[in-house]
């Protein structure tokens, strides 16, 4: 079953827009709109504008007015279409609030080919993954 779209919590709202518009550009991803202190992301040139737009991830704070914060155990992973793309992206939310988790490379260390992929957190805590098969 494929996943419509996913909701990260955010504590500050311009820090994660900073931070996923940065991330999600070397994915071909763009945002499609900011609105009362919601983001939402989707492919560039996908159909649609604001709400109504085709989205892969919405930042907000949560509805129940509680602080967003990361949860236990808890992952979304994005797909890259190269290795390349995963160190941009990686780079990209590092260099815009986010914290490392895992650099760049091949799970298991090891190998030399299958999962190619890099970890980190947005600036709420959130852990993602970036990743492609090579």
């Amino acid at each position: 079953m494929p996943i419509g779209y996913v909701t990260i919590g955010a504590l500050d709202t311009a820090a994660a827009g900073k931070f996923y518009d940065a991330l999600f550009a070397p994915l071909g991803a763009e945002r499609k709109f900011a609105d009362g202190g919601w983001l939402g992301y989707g492919e560039v040139g996908a159909p649609g504008e604001g709400f109504a737009a085709s989205h892969t991830a919405i930042c907000c704070p949560p509805h129940d007015g509680k602080p967003a914060r990361a949860g236990n155990g808890i992952m979304v992973a994005y797909a890259a279409k190269s290795p390349e793309a995963v160190k941009a992206a990686h780079a990209a939310g590092l260099a815009n609030g986010g914290t490392d988790e895992g650099a760049p490379g091949f799970r298991p260390p090891e190998a030399k080919s299958g999962f190619y992929g890099a970890y980190l957190r947005d600036p709420t805590g959130n852990k993602l993954c970036i990743f492609c098969a090579v």
